[in-house]
């Protein structure tokens, strides 16, 4: 990416939320977070429970974390968010049981431009799905339960 020369000062890169949690989670509230005056663009992300999976009806999940998630998280966001352009970042994950369309994960990135909110909140959720230690159960209609990304 070249050098952008249309900001009056560096991007701020501050961390202004991370949290694994087992209450609800609103984006909006991660969006108002990130706020700046030097942002032009502020992108989020929901991650919320879909009612199926490989073709099977889902009726919930349970998310289930080691107690060093809420470590990994911060180190994961603090790394992502010294090295993109960014303004401010809010990341949570939630635990416990999750119904269909309950979020997950809440992710609020604010930058000078489009492209580095878009780019740096998709980093985000890739680096937090790769290398956050919290696992998934999902229950289906069938009577069955699998465990998702679990070692």
């Amino acid at each position: 990416m070249s050098l952008d020369t249309s900001r009056r000062s560096e991007p701020a890169r501050r961390v202004v939320r991370t949290a694994v949690t087992a209450g609800a989670l609103d984006v909006d509230e991660h969006a108002r977070l990130v706020g700046d005056a030097a942002a032009g663009a502020v992108v989020t992300f929901a991650g919320v429970v879909r009612d199926h999976d490989h073709g099977r009806a889902v009726l919930d999940l349970e998310y289930t974390g080691h107690p060093s998630a809420a470590d990994v998280l911060a180190a994961v966001v603090a790394r992502v968010s010294a090295e993109e352009a960014v303004d401010a970042v809010a990341v949570s994950h939630r635990l416990g049981h999750l119904a269909v369309g309950d979020c997950a994960l809440a992710v609020a990135v604010s930058a000078a431009h489009r492209a580095e909110a878009f780019a740096a909140c998709a980093r985000l959720v890739d680096e937090v799905k790769e290398h956050l230690p919290v696992w998934k159960r999902q229950r289906f209609a069938d009577g069955t339960s699998e465990w998702v990304a679990c070692p």
